[in-house]
């Protein structure tokens, strides 16, 4: 779903039906609006049970900040990427291939890779909706929900819907009581604060800087077309709001359609910037989430860089409203 900010990107509504929305960029430049928390799995939980090295090492670099993006088990570039730059962050040899040194720096945590998860009637409640694949369509809907309880589920614990069945046969992920084995990602320590972001296209990745300027954090991302490429330089995050409203405006996207109109289009996880915008100086352009988290860094966006929904809500905690953005190649 590659579509493209327009400027007017806006707050959730209040409940009134007389209520109207405000544009992001008029958000308040003060508290970045808290984002709910969610039931932790407990470590003491762990199941024993056989692990590849390959979901192992995906795991633990979520978990330490170096995400390789959906987890899936498969090791790709999006997981090279990511041990790379925990390698480099570490003092490792720079490879990006999963040697004896960096597996005993991913397991000093002395975390488990898997743990005991009882699915509650929270997960499975909803609602769940289709996402009906046209704007007009979206624009009629009250929110754009998760499609199925293993959609929310696999992005409660950043994997894939496909990987927690591989990992659960024979468990319904849509009935509570099930007992799941799932990756260990929820009860890490938050993210510092953040003295700078720097974009890089190269490498498809946004990382987190500290004053000292050194990399603790670094995540996927999709960014820009032909088109619409990304806005190289330095701009600032003029706003920072979770659950945006979205004005789609076909002259601003890349991938349009023919007969396609401007439209108001509501919140949700399976929005076009799914559940968190941050808004740059850079007119139309923001750093957001996506309703497809298995696309990132395998498509192009409209400009604006997009992350996991979860990695999305990471970064906004870590940053704030002025902070400087750069893009480089």
């Amino acid at each position: 779903m590659n579509l493209r900010l327009s400027t007017a990107i806006v707050i959730a509504i209040a409940a009134t039906a007389a209520a109207l929305p405000a544009f992001a960029q008029d958000v308040p430049a003060s508290v970045v609006p808290a984002i709910p928390s969610t039931p932790v799995a407990k470590p003491d939980q762990a199941t024993p049970v056989d692990v590849s090295p390959t979901l192992h090492a995906q795991i633990m670099l979520e978990r330490a900040w170096f995400s390789p993006g959906e987890i899936d088990g498969q090791w790709g570039s999006k997981s090279r990427k990511a041990l790379a730059a925990f390698q480099q962050a570490k003092g490792l040899t720079v490879s990006g291939e999963l040697d004896d040194a960096s597996r005993a720096a991913l397991e000093a945590e002395g975390a488990s890779a898997l743990i005991s998860y009882t699915i509650t009637d929270a997960d499975v409640a909803g609602p769940f909706l289709p996402t009906p694949a046209g704007v007009a369509a979206k624009a009629k809907m009250k929110s754009l929900p998760y499609q199925s309880a293993a959609e929310a589920l696999g992005e409660k614990f950043h994997a894939s819907p496909a990987l927690l069945r591989a990992l659960n046969p024979g468990v319904a992920l849509d009935v509570a009581g099930g007992t799941l084995r799932v990756p260990n990602v929820l009860d890490v320590v938050p993210l510092a604060m953040a003295a700078k972001i720097v974009v890089d296209k190269s490498d498809a990745a946004l990382r987190l800087l500290d004053a000292a300027g050194t990399v603790y954090a670094q995540f996927p991302i999709t960014s820009g077309t032909a088109k619409f490429p990304l806005p190289l330089g330095e701009w600032t995050i003029k706003a920072i709001t979770p659950n945006p409203w979205y004005s789609y405006d076909p002259k601003l996207i890349v991938t349009a359609r023919k007969g396609d109109r401007k439209a108001l289009l509501p919140p949700g996880p399976n929005g076009p910037v799914g559940t968190m915008w941050m808004a740059l100086s850079k007119p139309h352009y923001g750093i957001h989430g996506t309703p497809e988290p298995g696309l990132i860094g395998r498509t192009q966006s409209s400009g604006c860089v997009r992350l996991t929904n979860w990695s999305a809500n990471a970064v906004a905690q870590a940053v704030s409203v002025g902070m400087v953005v750069s893009m480089q190649e």
